[in-house]
């Protein structure tokens, strides 16, 4: 829901990091590994509760996951190169509440496996319809910002955007990760529903 807005805001520091790093010949490739890396950091800072720090990683993971998109679109967007970014980034999601989890399995079991589950929902939703989409050459569904994607997605309450508030918020407020946990994912769950009716109504017809 937030993502059109948020990349209005970054896409001009986005793209200028973008230009200083092809012209240095890295890859976009290169980032998104370089990228989830940082973003595994944050398991262990989780792990240990040292949850300024896993939020710095999951920041700095978010950052490369932007400049890697920016610089594909200059060096050209491949397949798989996609395939490698989406299923780095879903893996990443999952691992934020997978750490909270072990952090204090006690007080955070069911709610982070909810969290997780409502992933699935929303995770599912999008490749799915992704794939459909790219099937029947359906572009964008009314969404220009899609345009320079390497596959195309409906929209939902809960975005990359969201997703990164929550995991942020979560890192600022552990002490109220439950409450957090089953909001966020009560909002998946409305995100996949409407993701749900949707992409059927586009794919029956």
């Amino acid at each position: 829901m937030l993502d059109h807005f948020s990349n209005e805001v970054i896409r001009k520091p986005l793209n200028f990091t973008a230009k200083q790093l092809d012209n240095l010949g890295i890859t976009a490739d290169q980032v998104t590994l370089s990228g989830f890396f940082f973003g595994l950091l944050c398991f262990p800072a989780l792990v240990y509760q040292e949850y300024k720090l896993a939020l710095l990683f999951i920041i700095v993971n978010r950052i490369f996951d932007g400049i890697d998109g920016a610089i594909a679109r200059r060096q050209g967007i491949t397949d798989a190169g996609g395939f490698l970014d989406i299923t780095l980034d879903f893996l990443f999601y999952s691992l934020v509440p997978f750490g909270f989890i072990v952090a204090d399995p006690q007080s955070n079991s069911i709610a982070g496996a909810f969290l997780i589950f409502s992933f699935v929902g929303t995770g599912s939703s999008f490749l799915a319809f992704a794939i459909m989409a790219g099937k029947r050459n359906i572009a964008h569904l009314g969404n220009p910002a899609q345009r320079h994607k390497s596959l195309y997605y409906i929209g939902g309450l809960t975005e990359g955007t969201e997703t990164i508030l929550c995991f942020a918020l979560l890192c600022l407020v552990p002490q109220y990760f439950s409450i957090i946990a089953y909001t966020f994912g009560f909002l998946c769950w409305l995100t996949t529903a409407t993701r749900i009716w949707t992409g059927y109504q586009a794919l029956k017809h």
